[in-house]
């Protein structure tokens, strides 16, 4: 009998990752032989690229803006699939109490909370901009680790805007902890699965088994009539809320390849000055 596969992997506590948390949960894996441990990563991609580079994790489940940025910049790990397939819609908040600030573009000039340097709320900070004809040059951040600190942020006059997917913020907006205002969405598919280049090299059979797992338990998520029900409890979010987010959001259920829309992260990262025309050259072979 082959030897257990033992990673740690690292995501975002959030309604994603349902899958992967349901699978670990009912032994999916380990009937597979590969045990898990998962790390809730509340500061998000940053932090995940962090953990993959310091290795205290082998595996994320990450925004794909994110990762491919830091592979190109130098992270020793590689993209081994899309996971959600779908846009993300990042949520655009502001205080709530500053009335001054009513619609996108007041927020030009302003300062923009981000989790962490390379993150996604950084990174989408720029595609707004870039969407809305600001000088990209001019874009203010403040790091604050994680949804907590930019509403924190918000609250005390640290940043007038923060960029969080929308319904992971949605109890946030109706506690008047903030206020959305409008929503930007990411042009490629959200979340990717990457993992440490070592570990890639040591066991790609059984990365590919854990993939064809997970990919099989989104697709009976996604099919479950009870499915709402239990993303509204397990995540403190309201049924309607769950029930249009699940409606939006698809898995890559089939373990397709998506190189068209890496291009277009490529072109994007490269048009707004992320990534080096240096970095960018044989981009495919450096990703996965």
């Amino acid at each position: 009998m082959k030897n257990k596969m033992k990673l740690k992997i690292g995501g975002v506590p959030e309604h994603f990752n349902l899958p992967w948390r349901l699978a670990m949960q009912e032994g999916d894996f380990l009937k597979e032989n590969i045990a898990l441990h998962w790390e809730d990563m509340g500061g998000g991609t940053g932090q995940m690229i962090k953990g993959l580079q310091n290795k205290t994790i082998d595996v994320a489940v990450l925004l794909t803006e994110g990762i491919s940025r830091a592979i190109l910049q130098g992270l020793d790990a590689k993209i081994l699939q899309v996971y959600v397939k779908s846009p993300l819609h990042w949520g655009i908040h502001v205080p709530f109490d500053d009335k001054s600030i009513q619609q996108t573009d007041e927020l030009e000039g302003k300062t923009f909370a981000i989790s962490r340097e390379g993150s996604g709320s950084h990174l989408m900070s720029y595609v707004l901009a870039d969407q809305k004809g600001w000088n990209i040059d001019k874009l203010r951040f403040n790091s604050v680790g994680d949804v907590y600190g930019g509403l924190w942020a918000l609250a005390h006059n640290e940043a007038q805007a923060f960029l969080w997917e929308k319904y992971t913020t949605h109890p946030y907006t109706e506690q008047k902890k903030c206020r959305y205002i409008d929503e930007v969405v990411t042009p490629w598919p959200c979340f990717v699965v990457a993992v440490r280049s070592e570990i890639a090299e040591q066991y790609e059979e059984e990365l590919q088994t854990m993939l064809d797992v997970v990919n099989k338990k989104a697709r009976s998520v996604k099919e479950n009539e009870n499915t709402p029900e239990v993303l509204a409890w397990r995540y403190g979010l309201k049924l309607d809320d769950v029930t249009k987010w699940l409606s939006e959001t698809e898995w890559n259920y089939d373990g397709e390849k998506f190189d068209e829309d890496f291009d277009n992260v490529i072109k994007y990262l490269l048009k707004l000055k992320l990534i080096s025309a240096q970095e960018a050259e044989n981009y495919k072979t450096k990703l996965f």
